[in-house]
């Protein structure tokens, strides 16, 4: 195939743990996906040199079926790992569902290899046909990725079911310790879903479109990060939203609770305060009753409905109660106070209602990092599930060349014994069992005792070109040292007949 001079583009996939870059993935302008391999390796280089976080930064790939059942191409990955000298963990290979079902058996062994040689692997375009539980169970998945499909729904109409569905998507990877991606994340609203239900990275234009080499070097080296509120663990400033149509009013009010050490925001109408609370989180707010458009009621209500955490606070000198009363026993006010007001008694109130929301804050907080501790521990015990599963399967084939070596040996007509690093016999062969057979049972019994022809002097091995006579037959007995070549242990003895030329 022809070489494609033309730069890939890269798009960042982000931490919700942190909020910086921890991955990109590759987007190929044209031509096969190991030149775009080994494009992305030769950039990778370059972001390691110029930025301390692109040290560590991964680049994911996107897997054909014809690719994932081509040896040649799992061996041209390898070797271009070794080439730029890149660990496998740095290489992130994404595998479509669909993929997947038009060969499972192959698909399977093909990703096995993939994971024996230490690369990342992720379930791609998850949610966009009919997912299924066996495959997160059946294959060796590290990541699964969010159809962006599935994230866009999140702001239909019907988000509810959206919602429902994405939450049970993510719930059978998080199960299973399976990390979870997310594509195609356009909003803060996307983000904050997807953060409480403890997806891992996200990717989309809320944070980056695809960019060339050069852009994402320049993003590493700046370690452009989300915003610290659609983070998993957030340490935010107090805030307080102040919503009154008298200027006077919000005036005096910010000179008086300045001093407290508040974030203040301000706002002259219902309209305005919920522009504000559209754009970021507030803790506390205090709104007028009597306003223009919106009455302070009305507005609190839907206050609520976008931030329902806030805590809100009606202060006013309107003294119709039966709109009060009817948002209070609603829940869209915790407290009604009158003007004019008491200063400290109005920063006492402030001050418990600030409390109230450190308290609820604080258990969010505990919840979420509980959770977060049960998904890196489930995700612990998928990895060494994993790494069980290939020690395993090695133990398995190390038996069958063991197997395949007795039965070798066992058909040899030289006469063959091995011995243990105590010098106790281990395996005895057909030919030197016939031969020593007037020596009685030899496994288990310490060979210089047993065969004492065999060794000169008080030596553990026999000594070179060392002769011995065995029923009136001259041999020839050879040690070899085990574990020159292997990690086995020991010695084997081998009996010639006639002198060593």
């Amino acid at each position: 195939m022809e070489f494609d001079d033309s730069p890939p583009r890269y798009q960042p996939l982000v931490d919700l743990r942190n909020g910086a870059v921890a991955a990109v993935e590759a987007w190929p302008a044209h031509g096969d996906t190991l030149d775009l391999l080994r494009r992305s390796c030769e950039d990778r280089q370059l972001w390691q040199g110029g930025a301390l976080h692109g040290s560590d930064i991964q680049v994911a790939l996107n897997l054909t079926a014809r690719q994932l059942h081509d040896a040649r191409f799992g061996a041209g990955v390898a070797a271009l790992l070794e080439q730029y000298d890149i660990t496998p963990a740095a290489l992130t290979l994404e595998v479509a569902e669909a993929v997947l079902m038009q060969d499972p058996a192959a698909a399977g062994s093909a990703l096995a290899w993939f994971k024996q040689l230490g690369v990342s692997l992720t379930l791609d375009q998850f949610g966009a046909g009919p997912a299924c539980l066996s495959n997160l169970q059946r294959y060796p998945f590290d990541y699964i990725k969010l159809d962006s499909a599935v994230v866009r729904a999140l702001n239909d109409s019907d988000s509810a079911a959206a919602a429902a569905h994405c939450q049970a998507l993510m719930a059978m990877a998080l199960h299973l310790g399976i990390r979870v991606a997310a594509d195609g994340v356009q909003t803060e609203a996307q983000c904050a879903f997807l953060r409480d239900n403890l997806c891992d990275l996200i990717q989309g234009e809320l944070y980056a479109a695809p960019l060339l080499p050069a852009d994402i070097g320049a993003l590493l080296r700046e370690d452009r990060r989300l915003p610290p509120q659609l983070l998993r663990v957030q340490a935010r400033n107090r805030s307080l939203l102040l919503v009154d149509d008298e200027v006077n009013i919000v005036s005096a009010l910010k000179r008086l609770l300045r001093p407290d050490g508040y974030q203040i925001l301000t706002a002259h109408s219902g309209e305005q305060g919920l522009e504000v609370l559209a754009q970021q989180p507030v803790d506390v707010i205090i709104s007028d009753q009597r306003m223009p458009g919106l009455s302070g009621a009305d507005f609190l209500r839907q206050a609520r409905r976008l931030r329902p955490d806030t805590i809100r606070i009606m202060l006013s000198g309107y003294t119709e109660l039966q709109s009060v009363t009817d948002a209070v026993n609603e829940g869209a006010i915790y407290k009604f106070l009158t003007k004019p007001w008491n200063d400290e008694q109005l920063r006492d109130h402030l001050h418990d209602a600030f409390r109230l929301k450190e308290i609820a804050d604080d258990n969010h907080r505990l919840n979420m990092e509980v959770r977060n501790a049960n998904h890196e521990l489930a995700s612990a015990n998928r990895r060494m599930e994993q790494l069980l599963h290939q020690m395993q399967r090695q133990i398995d084939r190390d038996e069958i060349s063991l197997g395949v070596a007795r039965d070798i040996l066992q058909q040899l007509p030289l006469p063959v014994i091995g011995m243990d690093d105590d010098g106790m016999i281990a395996f005895v062969n057909g030919a030197a069992g016939r031969l020593f057979q007037r020596a009685g049972a030899l496994l288990g019994n310490e060979a210089c005792t047993m065969l004492p022809e065999l060794f000169a002097g008080d030596g553990c091995l026999p000594p070179a070109g060392h002769l011995a006579d065995i029923g009136g037959v001259r041999y020839t007995v050879t040690a070899y040292p085990m574990g020159l070549h292997s990690a086995s242990r020991g010695s084997l003895i081998t009996l010639s007949q006639g002198e060593p030329p």
